[in-house]
């Protein structure tokens, strides 16, 4: 597979894994996590690829951003691929991830060659009650609070609450979820909300001309698994839904997940 190597490009810390001669094969985190979340499928994924994860502002190793905005994101990650001169690339965003994946391609067609979102929830209409553990982390006004002093065994609570089957966690993650600040957090789900407000994401896809994989767990606490048909009205995309799976496919499921995934990159279908 390679050794893993990391470096700051345009404000987001990058990894790479995998031969660099290799097509390239863009991982983007969802809200609240960072690139180690893709460990699980990272080995299967970096056998063929160039496997590139992405810590997105304000989480991981990247430092916190002045804006949120999901396109403004997009453009960062568009602005770190070209210095890095990579394209065209297979991008695969998980959860809100996806967003940032989907405005990269409206923003950059030359740069996106297919599409793969994970556990995307299409409009906010999608969008179920949330865990308990969650709405305390996240309200006011013991969401502030309880913020600053959150355990390790916590934040493992956290994760765990929206997947359906028995997970472990990766360290990495656990200690990157740490490091990022309450106020960021609650930018970051603003900020998405509003770009799925907007217009939605299968509205936004039908107006790309490029392959698409939606990857769905059918037991996802967090969207209504139901929602992953509304992908199915976009033209050239595969939908495909996880057996007992929750919100966190690649942790749940990083066999099936990792298999779709090279299908995918390999055939764009």
């Amino acid at each position: 597979m390679g050794i893993s190597d990391g470096k700051h490009v345009h404000g987001m810390y990058v990894v790479h894994d995998g031969p660099r001669e290799a097509p390239p094969l863009v991982l983007i985190h969802g809200s609240g996590a960072s690139g180690s979340s893709w460990g699980p499928v990272v080995p299967a994924l970096a056998g063929r690829y160039h496997v590139i994860r992405i810590d997105l502002p304000g989480h991981g190793q990247s430092p916190p951003a002045p804006s949120y905005e999901v396109p403004e994101q997009a453009a960062c990650l568009a602005a770190a691929l070209d210095e890095l001169g990579l394209r065209p690339v297979t991008v695969v965003g998980h959860s809100s991830g996806g967003y940032i994946a989907t405005a990269l391609a409206e923003q950059r067609p030359d740069l996106v060659g297919s599409l793969a979102l994970v556990s995307s929830g299409p409009s906010p209409d999608a969008l179920l009650p949330q865990p308990v553990i969650l709405r305390v982390l996240l309200d006011p006004p013991l969401g502030p609070l309880l913020w600053r002093i959150r355990s390790e065994a916590m934040l493992r609570r956290g994760v765990t609450a929206v997947c359906n089957r028995p997970v472990d966690v990766p360290d990495d993650l656990i200690a990157d979820v740490r490091g990022i600040g309450y106020r960021t957090f609650r930018a970051v789900l603003r900020q998405n909300g509003a770009y799925i407000a907007e217009r939605s994401v299968p509205a936004r896809l039908t107006a790309l001309d490029v392959p698409v994989l939606v990857i769905f767990g059918a037991a996802d606490p967090r969207w209504d698994p139901s929602s992953a048909h509304h992908y199915d009205t976009v033209p050239n995309t595969r939908v495909e839904q996880l057996p007992d799976v929750g919100h966190f496919p690649m942790l749940e499921a990083p066999e099936a997940t990792g298999e779709l995934l090279l299908c995918f990159a390999a055939t764009g279908r």
